[in-house]
């Protein structure tokens, strides 16, 4: 399998799902800003919606959009539990929490990367990240993991989203479960090997 990425965004999800799970893939680098392929192909080519992440598999058919992606990864390997079984409530709980992620924070993060938002209008999406972040906050009281005790692949996505706070100056230092969160989950070596591969970290 080829996961094509960009170092940093959604794709990083992903790509933390595959390292945990122990599958064969090679990263290919798809600049989100030239649109281009290292070896100079257009990456529209390879997703005509010019978005990371994409999987392709070995017989070059692929896949797109983050949460369908890391759910597939998890499936390939049930005895790692990255996702509940297809079919039961937790399955369908776990769906829930990745069309949170996407839906209620990945789409409210991405205006606070124009260059060109006005200022006003990204106070008003850093006031609805305020909102949301502080509910994930009390959903994460007591437990380790968005599910319970166990890692899943809506915890990477949480953790690579809510990230960007840092980047974009959305405070999560006043979400004291969430931050111990986030440490939780840095602390994984299939993460830390993730954000190595992606220049993330030294």
């Amino acid at each position: 399998m080829k996961l094509y990425y960009s170092p940093g965004a959604c794709s990083l999800s992903p790509h933390i799902a595959l390292r945990e799970a122990g599958l064969a893939f090679t990263p290919v680098l798809a600049s989100t800003k030239t649109k281009q392929l290292a070896d100079g192909t257009d990456f529209n080519t390879i997703n005509a919606k010019s978005q990371v992440p994409v999987l392709e598999f070995d017989d070059g058919s692929r896949l797109t959009e983050g949460p369908a992606i890391v759910q597939y990864i998890a499936d390939q390997v049930p005895d790692k539990k990255l996702a509940p079984a297809n079919g039961t409530r937790e399955r369908y709980r776990l769906q829930e929490w990745l069309n949170f992620i996407t839906a209620e924070l990945h789409k409210v993060f991405t205006p606070l990367f124009n260059a060109d938002m006005p200022e006003q209008a990204k106070a008003l999406f850093r006031a609805k990240l305020g909102e949301r972040l502080q509910w994930v906050d009390g959903q994460l009281a007591g437990k380790d993991y968005l599910m319970g005790e166990g890692f899943t692949v809506a915890d990477g996505y949480l953790f690579v989203v809510a990230n960007w706070g840092q980047h974009v100056g959305v405070d999560i230092k006043p979400y004291a479960h969430l931050g111990a969160f986030m440490q939780r989950v840095a602390a994984r070596p299939a993460v830390q090997a993730a954000m190595k591969a992606e220049g993330l970290l030294k």
